[in-house]
């Protein structure tokens, strides 16, 4: 009930309004959203290339503008050129949503989405770094899929997210687990019906292992966000049953989000990527966090009450 009320604030605009001309807001938000510029991401970037890898993700969705969609397109070219002269190819790639990118435009969406991820690849491939194409709820799932494959077709090392609380997914992991594949699989933070998806945590949990496992024994290289350490360590034994050498799969978690954790495992020599957003366009992405951890709610519900 929790995350269907903050997801249906998500696209309220009187929350919207509420929560962003609210000043006691910052620190949270700032907490889990680098800034509102490239300058910010970038200055992020270098921060936890130190220890540890980063994919950047310009917020934004659901647009059915394309001149907004060919707006986001032409922002993460200019990033991709960014990190480059700013040397931080090899540290950082990019995270792109198709919603952000026209894929629910009534005319041509999934073409458009294709071809203005097919330029960001592009960028991304003279940058010298790669692109993960998150995924978003699961009236998307298919349609996603089909660009990822059109996609690996020209840019074979393009990622794409699966959620596990998805009853689907663990068919999906099986079908991108051949070689080159790149398989971000997450929870999921969207609010799906009983029909396509898990909803208890121990169901949730269970797939998520079955899922790993599956991507660990195939043949491409699997990226596990998760912010749970029993998860962590699963997946840890998990790697080492598969006889998988440490930069053969990747731990991922948020900005923001445990960062002590972080560096523990960074310091283990274990590969660590830090999912960074940045942007204007950051209430539905905060929204979706408040939604997984009731601590963040509470911060949350204080500042409100002491706003100015």
């Amino acid at each position: 009930m929790l995350r269907s009320a903050l997801l249906a604030a998500s696209r309220s605009p009187r929350c919207r309004s509420v929560v962003e001309r609210t000043s006691t807001m910052r620190p949270i938000v700032d907490r889990f959203v680098a800034g509102s510029t490239v300058d910010d991401a970038v200055r992020v970037a270098h921060e936890l290339a130190g220890d540890r890898l980063v994919s950047l993700d310009r917020l934004g969705e659901d647009t059915l503008d394309r001149a907004q969609a060919e707006q986001t397109a032409e922002a993460y070219r200019a990033l991709l050129a960014r990190l480059d002269a700013e040397g931080l190819g090899a540290a950082a790639e990019v995270s792109v949503k198709l919603s952000a990118l026209g894929q629910a435009l009534p005319v041509d969406g999934e073409k458009i989405a294709l071809e203005s991820t097919r330029r960001i690849c592009e960028a991304a491939a003279a940058a010298g770094t790669t692109v993960t194409v998150d995924m978003e709820d699961h009236t998307t799932t298919d349609s996603t899929l089909e660009i990822v494959r059109a996609l690996r077709a020209d840019f074979p090392d393009t990622g794409t997210v699966l959620q596990a609380y998805l009853k689907r997914t663990a068919a999906d992991c099986a079908d991108f687990a051949g070689p080159g594949s790149r398989i971000r699989l997450c929870k999921g933070a969207y609010d799906e019906p009983a029909s396509v998806a898990y909803r208890g945590k121990s169901e949730v949990d269970g797939s998520y292992v079955r899922c790993l496992e599956v991507l660990m024994n195939g043949q491409g290289y699997p990226m596990v966000a998760t912010h749970d350490p029993r998860l962590t360590g699963i997946a840890e034994r998990l790697a080492a049953r598969a006889g998988r050498a440490r930069d053969r799969y990747e731990f991922q978690m948020l900005y923001g989000v445990r960062p002590q954790a972080q560096r523990e495992i960074a310091g283990r020599g274990l590969r660590m990527r830090v999912y960074v957003p940045y942007g204007a366009e950051w209430y539905p992405y905060f929204m979706r966090r408040l939604g997984e951890r009731p601590a963040n709610l509470a911060f949350f519900l204080r500042a409100l009450t002491h706003r100015r």
